[in-house]
């Protein structure tokens, strides 16, 4: 059997002289590409030995360390299924996503160890290890006591590798399924497509419990043996600090606006770049020509979603447009009506794709996975683009109901369901307005019962605060009388989203 495994590519890849620098950065020790595999290969050896089996599911919620891309990269070696959780989740988001996924194995960062124990144990967890943001804790200290030496676990190219959990519309978040040639065809087709090369140095300031941060960026460095200036977030001060060494920088929008804030966001500070992308989000026009002006610099605008990784890219060589996101990657597009016929170029549609890095589906749904891929094979997307005259593809709008705030994707209904909940409310409607930073920000219109006479703003927001990471806590909440219908009933979330920017 030819291995599939994502972490026999990787290491492959990884230079002969494996005393290179993979990882350093101002806030953590330099790691060497032997220090990654021997600590990959420990770990492997933990988790096997805590219960892990290939195809069992290891569940992760730690802080962004070099010791947490080492864990992925143990998961991958040993079979097992990675399945990261954005840090700001809160236990009762958790709970669901231990109690649907069913790890063998959960990581988490030991200030809520005693909470997510309990959950765990409530779940048929194994093991519960430990990784703080100094990248200590019980995971490392267990597996310390294990060989460097590792046979990598065989895997078929449908295997999956990860599970990324993606809100749903319903409220019911759902685990896109990715398998080990989906990542590995994608990575593949980026460093290519990118022109990665062993001499590259990535700028990594993202976080690492999604698509844009993990799979993206990282894998295009470990594809091509290059370096990491690894920062453990972002931080416009450490950012212009390591342009100069770096050659590569990946960001959401927000970046973009807040490094051209500073006065020390020059051409100089960029010389030795190379390329800059952005995506997760819309990047305005004008941040995208401030920059050029700035800087000397086009940036590379993408579009991906985390069901496929990227599937469309603005030009390595050529014309890079501003509000476009470029032509298709390794996938087969087409653009249609709501009735599943296509519609001609410069008509706006819904993206539907087929590829080889589309994912497999969702994890334990399969009447939600049937319903969002066409009979022949192809994935409704549910964004609604155009394809213009030029042949650049335009993302125009969503046909699902997606806010997009600061890169993270909120779907409205899970705070609705959360907001409806709360004492002295009696329906709620939650919509996203333009923000210069974030991109989007969540707003809420909130009706009362009647029941409490002071019900305001700020008692909807510090209750959504205590349920729901600080991504989806609206910006602002507005106590209305009724919510604007059709005659159907159903709630004109147009007619909120003009109020609200109106606001």
């Amino acid at each position: 059997m030819n291995n599939k495994n994502l972490y026999s590519l990787f290491e492959s890849r990884f230079p002969a002289n494996r005393t290179d620098i993979a990882f350093e950065g101002p806030e953590i020790p330099t790691y060497s590409f032997q220090d990654v595999t021997d600590g990959a290969a420990r770990m492997a050896h933990l988790l096997s030995s805590s219960g892990a089996t290939p195809g069992d599911r290891v569940a992760v919620q730690v802080g962004k360390t070099v010791e947490a891309v080492i864990l992925y990269l143990a998961c991958l070696r040993a079979g097992l299924v990675y399945l990261p959780l954005n840090t700001a989740y809160k236990s009762a988001e958790i709970e669901y996503f231990i109690t649907d996924a069913e790890p063998a194995v959960v990581v988490c960062d030991p200030a809520s160890f005693s909470e997510i124990s309990e959950i765990a144990s409530k779940a048929g967890v194994k093991s519960v290890f430990t990784l703080d943001n100094d990248g200590k804790g019980s995971l490392m200290d267990a597996s310390a006591e294990h060989s460097t030496e590792f046979s990598t676990v065989e895997r078929a190219g449908d295997d999956l590798a990860a599970i990324l959990y993606t809100s749903g519309t319903t409220g019911r978040s759902k685990g896109a399924m990715l398998t080990q040639d989906n990542l590995a065809s994608n990575a593949k087709t980026l460093q290519s497509y990118w022109q990665f090369q062993p001499g590259d140095v990535l700028l990594h300031a993202l976080p690492i419990f999604h698509v844009h941060g993990l799979f993206v960026a990282l894998h295009c460095a470990f594809l091509s043996g290059a370096k990491v200036i690894y920062l453990k977030k972002f931080d416009p001060a450490q950012v212009l600090a390591n342009l100069p060494k770096s050659t590569v920088f990946m960001g959401v929008p927000t970046f973009y606006v807040r490094l051209l804030n500073e006065a020390g966001f020059t051409r100089d500070a960029c010389r030795n770049m190379r390329l800059f992308t952005a995506g997760s989000a819309p990047l305005l026009a004008e941040t995208f020509n401030a920059f050029r002006d700035r800087t000397g610099h086009v940036i590379l605008e993408r579009y991906g979603m985390t069901e496929a990784g990227m599937i469309t890219s603005n030009p390595y060589d050529g014309e890079r447009k501003a509000g476009t996101v470029g032509f298709p990657l390794d996938n087969d597009v087409r653009i249609v009506d709501d009735a599943g016929n296509k519609v001609k170029d410069g008509d706006i549609g819904i993206l539907e794709i087929k590829g080889p890095n589309v994912f497999k589906g969702y994890w334990r749904m399969p009447e939600k996975t049937a319903a969002e891929f066409r009979a022949d094979g192809y994935f409704i997307t549910g964004d609604m683009t155009q394809k213009g005259e030029d042949g650049y593809y335009r993302i125009v709008g969503r046909s699902k109901d997606l806010i997009i705030s600061g890169g993270y994707n909120v779907y409205p209904k899970e705070i609705e369901s959360f907001i409806d909940e709360m004492p002295g409310i009696e329906e709620s409607a939650v919509v996203g307005r333009p923000h210069p930073d974030f991109g989007e920000a969540v707003v809420a219109f909130v009706v009362p019962d009647g029941s409490i006479r002071t019900l305001s703003d700020q008692d909807v927001i510090a209750y959504v605060k205590e349920k729901l990471a600080n991504f989806k806590v609206p910006k602002e909440v507005y106590i209305v009388e009724d919510l604007p219908r059709n005659t159907m009933g159903k709630v004109q979330k147009n007619q909120l989203r003009d109020r609200a920017a109106a606001i």
